[in-house]
Protein backbone atom coordinates (compact mmCIF):
# COMPACT_ATOMS: atom_id res chain seq x y z
CA UNK A 1 0.00 0.00 0.00
CA UNK A 2 2.92 2.26 0.50
CA UNK A 3 4.04 2.82 -2.94
CA UNK A 4 1.05 3.73 -3.95
CA UNK A 5 0.63 6.18 -1.25
CA UNK A 6 4.25 7.54 -2.87
CA UNK A 7 3.16 7.32 -6.56
CA UNK A 8 -0.30 9.05 -5.58
CA UNK A 9 1.77 12.07 -3.97
CA UNK A 10 4.83 12.47 -6.71
CA UNK A 11 1.96 12.34 -9.48
CA UNK A 12 -0.07 15.23 -7.66
CA UNK A 13 2.86 17.64 -6.39
CA UNK A 14 3.15 19.03 -9.90
CA UNK A 15 -0.39 20.00 -10.07
CA UNK A 16 -0.27 21.98 -6.91
CA UNK A 17 2.49 23.95 -8.80
CA UNK A 18 0.17 24.71 -11.46
CA UNK A 19 -2.66 25.44 -9.22
CA UNK A 20 -0.61 28.36 -7.38
CA UNK A 21 0.51 29.85 -10.69
CA UNK A 22 -3.16 29.92 -12.25
CA UNK A 23 -4.25 31.51 -8.73
CA UNK A 24 -1.91 34.41 -9.46
CA UNK A 25 -1.43 34.94 -13.11
CA UNK A 26 -0.85 38.82 -12.67
CA UNK A 27 2.38 37.89 -10.53
CA UNK A 28 5.95 39.16 -12.00
CA UNK A 29 8.28 36.33 -12.91
CA UNK A 30 10.77 35.73 -10.01
CA UNK A 31 13.91 38.50 -11.05
CA UNK A 32 17.48 36.95 -11.61
CA UNK A 33 20.21 38.64 -9.32
CA UNK A 34 21.42 41.71 -11.29
CA UNK A 35 24.99 40.40 -12.08
CA UNK A 36 27.76 43.13 -12.14
CA UNK A 37 29.36 43.77 -15.72
CA UNK A 38 32.89 44.97 -14.90
CA UNK A 39 33.43 47.79 -17.31
CA UNK A 40 36.58 47.90 -19.46
CA UNK A 41 38.06 51.01 -20.93
CA UNK A 42 40.79 53.52 -20.99
CA UNK A 43 41.49 55.53 -18.32
CA UNK A 44 43.64 58.78 -18.01
CA UNK A 45 46.51 59.10 -16.84
CA UNK A 46 45.35 61.70 -14.37
CA UNK A 47 43.12 59.79 -12.43
CA UNK A 48 45.06 56.38 -12.12
CA UNK A 49 47.61 56.64 -9.48
CA UNK A 50 50.77 54.83 -10.40
CA UNK A 51 51.68 53.17 -7.02
CA UNK A 52 48.22 51.61 -6.28
CA UNK A 53 48.43 48.82 -9.02
CA UNK A 54 51.49 47.48 -7.34
CA UNK A 55 50.16 43.85 -7.34
CA UNK A 56 47.00 44.54 -8.50
CA UNK A 57 47.16 45.22 -12.08
CA UNK A 58 48.84 45.12 -14.93
CA UNK A 59 49.75 48.74 -16.63
CA UNK A 60 49.19 49.13 -20.43
CA UNK A 61 49.89 52.49 -21.27
CA UNK A 62 49.85 54.47 -24.25
CA UNK A 63 51.04 57.79 -24.84
CA UNK A 64 50.55 60.19 -27.29
CA UNK A 65 51.28 64.47 -27.92
CA UNK A 66 48.16 64.45 -29.37
CA UNK A 67 44.60 62.37 -29.03
CA UNK A 68 44.43 62.93 -32.87
CA UNK A 69 47.59 61.24 -33.47
CA UNK A 70 47.15 58.39 -35.63
CA UNK A 71 49.09 55.69 -34.48
CA UNK A 72 47.07 56.38 -30.69
CA UNK A 73 43.41 56.42 -32.78
CA UNK A 74 44.91 53.22 -34.69
CA UNK A 75 46.07 51.57 -31.00
CA UNK A 76 42.83 52.35 -29.51
CA UNK A 77 40.96 50.82 -32.15
CA UNK A 78 43.10 47.54 -31.81
CA UNK A 79 42.34 47.84 -28.18
CA UNK A 80 38.63 48.22 -27.92
CA UNK A 81 37.78 45.57 -30.40
CA UNK A 82 39.06 42.91 -27.96
CA UNK A 83 38.87 44.24 -23.80
CA UNK A 84 38.01 40.99 -22.58
CA UNK A 85 41.75 39.62 -23.57
CA UNK A 86 42.83 42.33 -21.37
CA UNK A 87 40.22 42.01 -18.52
CA UNK A 88 41.27 38.36 -17.99
CA UNK A 89 44.94 39.33 -17.87
CA UNK A 90 43.86 42.36 -15.26
CA UNK A 91 45.80 44.75 -17.53
CA UNK A 92 44.77 48.42 -16.72
CA UNK A 93 44.40 50.23 -19.37
CA UNK A 94 45.96 54.11 -19.05
CA UNK A 95 45.90 57.11 -21.60
CA UNK A 96 47.98 60.04 -21.97
CA UNK A 97 47.88 62.53 -24.44
CA UNK A 98 48.99 65.73 -22.78
CA UNK A 99 52.76 65.69 -22.64
CA UNK A 100 51.85 69.34 -21.07
CA UNK A 101 50.18 67.51 -18.19
CA UNK A 102 53.45 66.13 -16.95
CA UNK A 103 51.41 63.20 -15.23
CA UNK A 104 53.22 60.89 -12.79
CA UNK A 105 52.72 58.04 -15.73
CA UNK A 106 54.62 60.47 -18.20
CA UNK A 107 57.25 61.34 -15.63
CA UNK A 108 57.99 57.61 -14.63
CA UNK A 109 58.08 56.25 -17.99
CA UNK A 110 59.20 59.18 -19.94
CA UNK A 111 57.43 58.58 -23.64
CA UNK A 112 58.70 60.85 -26.83
CA UNK A 113 55.78 60.68 -28.89
CA UNK A 114 53.26 58.22 -29.74
CA UNK A 115 54.65 54.77 -27.06
CA UNK A 116 52.97 51.77 -26.04
CA UNK A 117 54.25 50.46 -22.58
CA UNK A 118 53.68 46.98 -21.35
CA UNK A 119 54.40 46.99 -17.59
CA UNK A 120 54.09 43.66 -15.14
CA UNK A 121 52.36 43.47 -12.21
CA UNK A 122 55.57 44.74 -10.06
CA UNK A 123 54.84 47.84 -12.05
CA UNK A 124 58.19 47.85 -14.31
CA UNK A 125 58.23 48.14 -18.11
CA UNK A 126 59.20 45.10 -19.89
CA UNK A 127 57.98 46.16 -23.63
CA UNK A 128 57.82 49.70 -25.66
CA UNK A 129 56.88 49.92 -28.99
CA UNK A 130 56.97 53.60 -30.83
CA UNK A 131 53.81 52.17 -33.16
CA UNK A 132 50.54 50.32 -32.25
CA UNK A 133 50.01 46.70 -31.75
CA UNK A 134 47.37 44.45 -32.09
CA UNK A 135 45.83 42.55 -28.80
CA UNK A 136 47.06 39.73 -29.62
CA UNK A 137 50.95 40.75 -29.88
CA UNK A 138 49.97 42.28 -26.29
CA UNK A 139 48.78 39.56 -24.89
CA UNK A 140 51.31 37.19 -26.08
CA UNK A 141 53.75 39.38 -24.44
CA UNK A 142 51.94 39.61 -21.05
CA UNK A 143 51.44 35.70 -21.39
CA UNK A 144 55.62 35.23 -21.57
CA UNK A 145 55.66 37.10 -18.26
CA UNK A 146 56.86 35.49 -15.40
CA UNK A 147 54.13 36.47 -12.94
CA UNK A 148 51.36 35.79 -15.73
CA UNK A 149 52.74 32.12 -15.68
CA UNK A 150 52.39 31.73 -12.33
CA UNK A 151 48.58 33.03 -12.30
CA UNK A 152 48.22 30.94 -15.32
CA UNK A 153 49.26 27.73 -13.31
CA UNK A 154 47.38 28.59 -9.88
CA UNK A 155 44.20 28.65 -12.05
CA UNK A 156 44.91 25.65 -14.03
CA UNK A 157 47.46 23.62 -11.86
CA UNK A 158 47.32 20.80 -14.24
CA UNK A 159 48.86 22.84 -17.07
CA UNK A 160 45.56 22.21 -19.23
Amino acid sequence: MRPLHIAVFAALLPLTALAQEAAAPDAPPPEAPPQEVAAFGPLPAAEVVFADQLYVKRPLVVFADSPNDPNYLRQMELLSREYPDLDERDVILVTDTDPEGRSEWRQKLRPRGFSLVIMDKDLRPVVRKPNPWTVREITHAIDKLPLRRQEMLEQNPAGR
